[in-house]
């Protein structure tokens, strides 16, 4: 697809790297994406200042889970830049002070234990459907993209994750394309949350993946750029 006017912007999730997006890259073809990591901002309010500052004046923006919370930042603080929103396995509530102090005894739990050790017996059962947890190269990759972004991003997007904000009231009036994304086996980003994103967005069109976990864009990739794919040509038709 020829996207040179509207450029997507890919956040991703907590210890993930464009990696994540290469199935989904691969499926869509377009002739311009931008992976922006998310490491050393502390908020979500300090990266979305980040990125706004260097990214085009208009684009298309997509982010899964941490990225997503950054995607939704982005929208309240700046929604007539973004031309096109997506939404991945996204919880877009605040954070509950109570997680504060679990949230970075995991962290020190990391450093202790290595990420992948850590990564493959506290999370990786949360990460993916029932039927993929026995996903071996799956797995391996997660891991690798955790070992490629290592420990101090670990520590830096916990606080992300910490200090998020509700920003679900900038999306009712925002004038673009809406799409989001989840899986019916998600349960950490569960359809619970993206039910009420949903009610705060009417004009957003909502996907569940009947047969995936969080991981969406890696569970099942085909799935997921279709409607992508379609919902990038409708941001592309709305600027005509």
């Amino acid at each position: 697809m020829d996207n040179p006017a509207l450029p997507l912007v890919l956040l991703s999730g907590t210890l993930c790297n464009a990696r994540l997006w290469q199935p989904i890259l691969a499926r869509l073809n377009l002739s311009a994406a931008i992976c922006s990591r998310l490491t050393g901002d502390t908020s979500a309010a300090q990266a979305s200042q980040r990125l706004l500052e260097q990214l085009p004046p208009r684009f298309l923006l997509a982010g899964f889970s941490l990225g997503a919370i950054v995607a939704l930042q982005m929208v309240a603080d700046a929604p007539g830049r973004i031309a096109g929103l997506a939404l991945l396995s996204v919880n877009p509530l605040a954070d509950r002070p109570e997680n504060a102090a679990m949230r970075r005894e995991a962290v020190s739990a990391a450093r202790q234990q290595g990420l992948t050790h850590w990564l493959s017996a506290s999370l990786w059962p949360k990460y993916v459907a029932p039927s993929r947890v026995d996903d071996q190269a799956l797995l391996a990759l997660i891991c690798r993209m955790a070992e490629e972004s290592g420990l101090d991003t670990l520590a830096t997007q916990t606080e992300i994750a910490i200090t998020r904000r509700d920003n679900r009231g900038a999306l009712a009036s925002l004038a673009c394309p809406i799409i989001v994304i989840n899986g019916a086996q998600d349960p950490l980003c569960t359809p619970h949350h993206h039910q009420l994103v949903a009610e705060s967005a009417p004009q957003a069109r909502c996907v569940t993946l009947a047969t995936a976990g969080h991981f969406t864009l890696l569970e099942a990739p085909d799935e997921v750029a279709t409607p992508l794919r379609h919902w990038i040509q409708e941001c592309s038709d709305a600027q005509e």
